[in-house]
């Protein structure tokens, strides 16, 4: 190759080099930014969502016509009214669960498994703590909510008097008659022998679903499963939701802080 040639071969490469050089900063910021705009999407995709379970919508929505006890999800459900209805039968078709497995449940405790029933159907503000499972009859359950200490306390003192024979409903049920009996060799007892603390009941009776907190009402650190809308009152959960999405490591927010990094690493020495 001639001289001449090689020079201007030469040029060229120089060229093409500072303008990689060039390039670099703007190539990190890009990155820093796609990541940042990852994450907002990734706490935003927790919030206002519906469990992919057997009985809720695919979005939430307004319902309106919501029975009793789960009206105040009405503005925004991830049940419908059917559903809400259905929650409030003593052996409802949603589950073929009875509450009367050991006589019957009085109706100071049951308000309370009615209420958990219309936040577990309903509420569109479970999102970071929803986690995936391999089940028959649902793809996705919530794991480890941390309800309100007031919720928690108040359910276990109102079904202080009532008899139960397990203290986790989500398995080993008699199902041989369609409904759920207390399998052989499990007595009935008080619920304060069964769960002798609230944290007990709580934690335990659906498989850590809920999480027992020392929070209060109103902090913003905890779901509450009993509250009022309308009239100036606003579900006081969607605040809760965002505050998890946001810190807590339930979110999926934390799955992005390792390219956060190698981007960060890559304007530094782009610099």
């Amino acid at each position: 190759m001639c001289k001449c040639v090689k020079r201007v071969y030469t040029v060229v490469t120089l060229q093409k080099k500072i303008l990689c050089l060039q390039c670099r900063p703007i190539m990190g910021w890009i990155l820093i930014w796609f990541f940042a705009a990852s994450v907002t999407g990734a706490k935003d995709s927790v919030l206002n969502i519906c469990m992919n379970a057997k009985h809720q919508k695919e979005k939430p929505g307004k319902e309106g016509a919501m029975y009793g006890q789960c009206a105040p999800w009405k503005d925004n459900s991830c049940c419908r009214a059917n559903t809400s209805e259905e929650a409030h039968n003593d052996q409802s078709n949603l589950y073929g669960f009875n509450w009367n497995h050991c006589g019957i449940m009085s109706d100071n405790c049951k308000k309370h498994f009615i209420q958990d029933t219309c936040f577990y159907e309903c509420s569109p503000n479970l999102g970071p703590w929803i986690q995936p499972i391999d089940s028959s009859w649902r793809k996705e359950r919530i794991l480890d909510v941390p309800l309100c200490k007031e919720d928690c306390d108040t359910w276990w003192q109102d079904c202080k008097q009532d008899y139960t024979c397990k203290s986790n409903w989500h398995k080993g049920w008699d199902w041989s008659t369609g409904s759920n009996r207390c399998p052989e060799n499990a007595p009935c007892v008080k619920f304060t022998d069964m769960f002798p603390q609230p944290s007990d009941l709580c934690v335990n009776i659906w498989s850590n679903s809920y999480k027992y907190s020392t929070y209060t009402r109103g902090s913003g650190r905890c779901m509450q499963m009993w509250f009022n809308v309308g009239e100036g009152q606003e579900n006081p959960n969607v605040k809760v939701a965002e505050f998890y999405a946001k810190n807590s490591g339930h979110g999926p927010s934390n799955h992005f802080a390792l390219p956060l990094l190698v981007a960060a690493q890559f304007l530094k020495w782009a610099i």
